[in-house]
């Protein structure tokens, strides 16, 4: 574990070119967390709690393959975590889930049992969000009131919204597009927000560029932070991400940074939770 550790440290310079500075512990809310069945082992529970607690987080949003480690977050922390329904039920669904009934069968069982505020993260491109188990996950969040955290290209996005033009919609890492190509689908879906996990383009040496800070500048409410500990070593980056994260939030006006920092997860939690 020690040279995970440092592998995580080395890895922040490498990424982001500056050691994450000791900042003032500004509120953040990580809208892109997983804790899947291969973390379990190696980081219980209680240690996954600490970790998003050390970083200085108010909220997670937990996602996990399988649901089940969603669930043992939460009623680890409840004041912590924010439950989102992921549709894998193991490792290797994420190219297949879209074409397998059964998938919606558990969804549904899941939704029926306990409040989640979305379903995802999910991958799904292209033609494929209009296939039935597409079109039956979107038909869940309508009923049950809750967004969908899409790992998407703008097809599927566009199909998504062609479905339910009222989805509210959590683009995953922004769908790694251009920062004008995300501003422009901004524009095109009200209900369309975005994540900024697993990218570190938007700021460098804590100076956001230019082209991001113009879409952060016009859709102030529509982005959020993420992490996306998609595997086990990347809950060691945690906190140093939340270091870097505050770090490039500072060089953008005050009330823009507590917008995109907490307040604009804080505000889709409630939405889809009543809290």
């Amino acid at each position: 574990m020690r040279l995970v550790r440092v592998f995580g440290a080395s890895f922040i310079v490498a990424a982001f070119g500056v050691t994450p500075p000791l900042l003032a512990d500004a509120p953040l809310v990580d809208a892109h967390i997983h804790y899947s069945h291969d973390a379990w082992a190696g980081l219980p529970p209680e240690a996954a709690v600490k970790a998003l607690r050390d970083a200085g987080l108010k909220k997670a949003f937990v996602s996990s393959s399988n649901d089940d480690g969603t669930l043992m977050l939460y009623e680890a922390a409840p004041d912590l975590i924010v439950p989102v329904l992921r549709p894998y039920r193991r490792r290797g669904e994420i190219a297949t889930w879209h074409g397998d009934p059964t998938v919606i069968d558990m969804v549904a069982e899941r939704l029926a049992k306990r409040r989640y505020a979305g379903i995802g993260e999910f991958h799904l491109f292209g033609a494929d969000a209009d296939k039935p188990v597409a079109r039956a996950m979107v038909r869940l969040a309508k009923e049950h009131r809750i967004f969908l955290h899409a790992h998407s290209d703008v097809e599927a996005i566009e199909r998504i919204f062609a479905q339910d033009p009222e989805a509210r919609v959590l683009w995953a890492h922004s769908g790694f597009d251009a920062p004008e190509d995300v501003a422009a689908m901004l524009r095109k879906y009200p209900n369309l927000s975005a994540d900024l996990a697993f990218r570190s383009e938007h700021a460098r040496n804590g100076v956001v560029t230019p082209a991001w800070r113009e879409a952060f500048l016009e859709f102030p409410d529509r982005f959020m932070i993420g992490t996306d500990t998609f595997a086990p070593e990347r809950w060691y980056y945690v906190a140093h991400h939340a270091e870097w994260t505050r770090a490039w939030l500072a060089d953008l006006p005050p009330e823009v940074a507590s917008k995109i920092g907490h307040e604009n997860a804080e505000a889709l939690a409630r939405w889809a939770l009543g809290d």
